[in-house]
Order: C-alpha cells, then structure tokens, then sequence
C-alpha cells in the first residue's frame, strides 16, 4: 500500500452533531456506517446524485424549500417522475408522487438547518441536459439517450457553483461546516480516460474551494481505493464499485480522521449493537437466544440511561 498523511480534523465530529449527507452512491456506503453507530444523519433526501450541477441545485432547493408542483413532473414509463429526483420517488400516482417528494424538502430543509456536518460526495463532472426543454437533470429515468446533451463541465464552471451554493449554505446555517469527497466509484461508461478527466475536474475544483474557504475540509475517500488500495481485489465484480472490504477500510481512515478517542469507544459499542441487530437465529424460541436478546437488551437500556441525546427506540423494541 502507497502510504498517505490524512491530518484529523480540527475540531471532531461527536454524537451530539448533525450530519448531512449528499451525493453519489459512496455518500451510502459511508451514511449507512454512520447510523450503525447512532449518528443523526440525514441521507440524500433526494436519492443519489452524482454531479456538481444536481447536488447544487438540490442544496439550494433545500434552502428555499422549494414546493415542487405537476409542472414539475414528466409521465414515463407508467410513472409520474422528477428530473430531479432518484427513481425511488417515481409512482403511477401524480399524487403520491409529489407529496413524497416535498415531504422530503420540508424534512431536508429543517435537517440541513440543523446540522452541524456536510458531507458532499462528488461523483462525476459529467452532466446531461435535456434538449428539449434545455435544462439539466438529475436522473435520466431510461428516458431515450437521443433526449440528451451530455457535457463534460469545467472546473471553472463547477467552481462559481459550489462558490455560490457554499455563501448560501453559511448563510442559512452559521455553524455549518462541509467536509468534501470524490467517490471512487469509476464511471466506466464514460471510457476510462474520459472517467480520469472527470475526476481530476472534480478534485481540482474542491482543492480550490477548499483553500478558499474556512470550515471547508477534504477527505480524501478516492485516494485511498485508488491509490493507496490500488488492486482490483477491492472491487465488485463490475470493477466499478469499491467492495465491503474497500469501503470498511475508507471507514476505518473516516473514523481517524474525524472521530476523538470518546467517540471512536461510542462507535466499537454501537458497532456490536448493530451486529446483534441483524442476527437471524434458526431457532428463536431458545433459551440460549433469549439470553442473548436479554444481555443485548440490557446494553440499550444502560446506553439509553448514558446517552440520552441519542434514539435507541429501534433497538428497545427488536431486543426486549
């Protein structure tokens, strides 16, 4: 392994705080980490975006809470949808479909507010726009390719986006503070000289910010799978995708570099809470798994009495 320096930082992230997390498919891998271990987070309230122009736009809708309305839907495929939205909000009913997606605004709106982390994953500095309606899209929904421009955008361009969103976001919250990464999730339908481009865009743009602007920090998640796992043994199958053991050992550095000695003995904690919570016995009626539910249960209880800032409501009722 190439070694790395990560300097911690400054001031660590504890389970008191807020944590907004926004962007690719890496931004999951890590925020699902971080509810095993009780954080408060809050987790692409608009499903996974991979591009500078979709996160802005999506931030600054949290901002403004913006109402989303029909004309802001398209009917495809059987299903009413949201350019700017993930798949996941789709639904045959026009209804359905926008209360789900401004009940997420209302909840990201208040969430960012109240958050004390911003985490933005960057995944792509390609974009497509719609040419038919000349605008940028989040999601292409398996709508026709021939529908689409796709565009390679600059870092300057990029830049003057985030240097406009990152004023709005200190504005709206004065404790805010914004940790950035690239995902190394490699865009292998872009070509491989074509996904290297995009990248360097994306870590080129974020080093500039994050040099511009204090309470602006970088980690450096792609670096790590990159070029310090460097083997496609740490890859899915599709060798797109960092695998479990790439992505635990990204966590391992997070917990490094943002984490204090108190928080990382919370986290060992809760880590076996987690565990213990997806256990499946084969036979459940047991004395001996009723012991086990019962010892687990008194670790929420005496974890309930020591934390009280945190929720162990799921976990009361899958052990009692």
């Amino acid at each position: 392994m190439s070694p790395i320096d990560i300097k911690p930082l400054p001031m660590p992230i504890t389970h008191r705080q807020g944590i907004f997390l926004i962007g690719s498919c890496f931004t999951e891998h890590i925020g699902k980490e971080l509810q095993d271990l009780k954080f408060r987070t809050c987790m692409n309230p608009n499903g996974i975006l991979f591009e500078t122009e979709s996160v802005c736009r999506s931030l600054l809708g949290y901002v403004e809470r913006k109402v989303y309305t029909e004309e802001d839907l398209f009917f495809y495929n059987d299903l009413w949808q949201s350019w700017d939205h993930h798949s996941r909000f789709s639904n045959p009913d026009k209804n359905a479909c926008l209360s789900q997606i401004n009940e997420s605004q209302k909840q990201a709106n208040q969430q960012l507010k109240d958050a004390d982390w911003l985490i933005i994953t960057l995944g792509s500095s390609y974009t497509y726009r719609l040419i038919e309606e000349s605008r940028w899209v989040a999601n292409c929904h398996k709508y026709p390719g021939t529908a689409f421009e796709k565009v390679l955008v600059s870092i300057e361009d990029q830049a003057a986006r985030l240097d406009n969103l990152i004023h709005r976001l200190f504005h709206f919250n004065n404790k805010l503070k914004i940790i950035f990464t690239i995902s190394p999730v490699r865009h292998l339908r872009d070509g491989v000289v074509d996904n290297n481009r995009s990248k360097a865009r994306l870590i080129e743009t974020v080093h500039h910010l994050v040099g511009k602007f204090e309470r602006l920090y970088y980690f450096p998640a792609y670096e790590l799978v990159v070029d310090v796992l460097r083997d496609y043994r740490f890859y899915d199958i599709d060798l797109a995708h960092p695998n479990y053991a790439a992505t635990q050992f990204v966590m391992e550095k997070f917990s490094e570099y943002a984490f204090d000695k108190q928080t990382l003995e919370m986290n060992r904690e809760f880590k076996q809470l987690a565990i213990a919570g997806r256990h499946r016995p084969q036979h459940a009626d047991t004395s001996h798994h009723q012991q086990f539910r019962k010892q687990f249960l008194q670790k929420v209880i005496a974890y309930q009495n020591d934390y009280p800032f945190l929720n162990f409501k799921q976990e009361l009722e899958l052990f009692k």
